[in-house]
């Protein structure tokens, strides 16, 4: 492709990013009473806010890197449109099983220092709702399984970090993290009998 594709490419896929969180927060909004799918070893778990990092700052570049890779306009027609679909999934299971993290878990920022101030502001805009399946760790799941043949095995580390970040934030309970992998895998799956 030329670097006008590519360029192009980053745009739509800014756009399909900021699109996709609406219906996210519109999800969010209109939430019906959630679960607790809290689990013993949840509260085990360590608060440790600086992975807000990982978890917000690592997540979206990691992302863009798909548009590197991709060899066409069509193949990045597919690969948006599968972004797309597990989008689709995501929002069935938040309106179908909504999941909410428990409300001390966010009292646990008091601000003290600079990472916890960034958690608070991304938890200004992410609510405790939409829990299950995770969203990040879908989309992380993806994204690997898309830069995997170009980079190898190592991008796995992607939805590893990831994952971990949504643990030790407090943003997710353990089950969320291997069923959003799970998602994202059967996401990657349809691509490609797209493809």
């Amino acid at each position: 492709m030329k670097i006008a594709d590519y360029v192009i490419d980053l745009v739509l896929s800014g756009v399909l990013i900021i699109g996709a969180y609406q219906f996210y927060f519109w999800c969010q909004r209109n939430a019906r009473a959630a679960r607790v799918l809290r689990l013993p070893i949840d509260d085990f778990i360590p608060y440790w806010p600086s992975w807000v990092w990982i978890y917000s700052l690592l997540y979206y570049p990691a992302i863009l890197c798909v548009n590197l890779v991709t060899d066409s306009p069509r193949q990045f027609n597919h690969v948006a449109l599968s972004y797309l679909v597990l989008l689709a999934l995501q929002m069935l299971f938040f309106l179908v099983y909504p999941v909410s993290t428990p409300e001390t878990w966010r009292t646990w920022n008091t601000g003290r220092n600079l990472s916890e101030r960034f958690l608070a502001f991304v938890q200004r805009f992410d609510a405790r709702s939409n829990s299950f399946p995770s969203m990040h760790t879908s989309v992380a799941m993806l994204t690997a399984l898309f830069l995997q043949p170009h980079f190898g095995m190592l991008v796995f580390a992607f939805p590893v970090l990831i994952g971990l970040s949504c643990l030790f934030t407090k943003q997710h309970y353990v089950i969320d993290i291997p069923a959003g992998a799970a998602l994202g895998w059967m996401a990657h799956g349809l691509f490609n009998v797209l493809l």
